[in-house]
């Protein structure tokens, strides 16, 4: 791993650490030049995700796409970025553990799924773009749906983790 300090190619491990999930080391690393220090984050390389589009086409899984349209949706809003992440690390195993194809379909209704449990507005905002709202009647509609979801709900908790973690974390 390269220092970004000096470009350094050599790197000693002062400590790792895995994270909860197991799917990612941190790794704690010193410069054998120039000693500065740095964090690294290593996943295992999974089978390419495939998402298939609306329209047909095919395009390879982009966890930053998904990652910005969350935050659209979670702007102003008190989501941490760290919700966000495990949103998208719930979705990204969810579809990988379905098959090497999802689509683009599938991957909306889970965010739906995690927003709703995670901030209501947020859901109601990703659910605008993403069902493509074309009319105020649009939003009433969806408003008096979740309304009817929370009336029959009262937990409204999503656990993304095996170690239950909740994403409010």
């Amino acid at each position: 791993m390269k220092c970004r300090q000096c470009q350094n190619p050599e790197s000693k491990v002062l400590e790792s650490r895995e994270s909860r999930d197991g799917r990612t080391v941190r790794r704690r690393r010193e410069c054998i030049k120039c000693g500065y220090r740095f964090t690294t984050f290593e996943r295992s390389e999974e089978q390419p995700l495939y998402i298939i589009k609306r329209d047909g086409t095919r395009e390879l899984f982009n966890r930053e796409k998904l990652l910005k349209s969350m935050s659209i949706a979670c702007q102003k809003r008190s989501v941490s970025s760290k919700s966000l992440d495990a949103i998208s690390d719930w979705v990204e195993c969810a579809c990988h553990s379905s098959d090497d194809e999802v689509t683009s379909q599938k991957i909306g209704e889970l965010v739906l799924e995690a927003l709703l449990k995670l901030d209501p507005v947020a859901y109601v905002r990703f659910a605008s773009v993403y069902r493509a709202f074309s009319s105020p009647e649009d939003f009433v509609l969806e408003l008096k749906q979740l309304t009817e979801k929370a009336q029959n709900k009262t937990d409204f908790s999503l656990d993304l983790h095996k170690d239950s973690e909740s994403i409010h974390s």
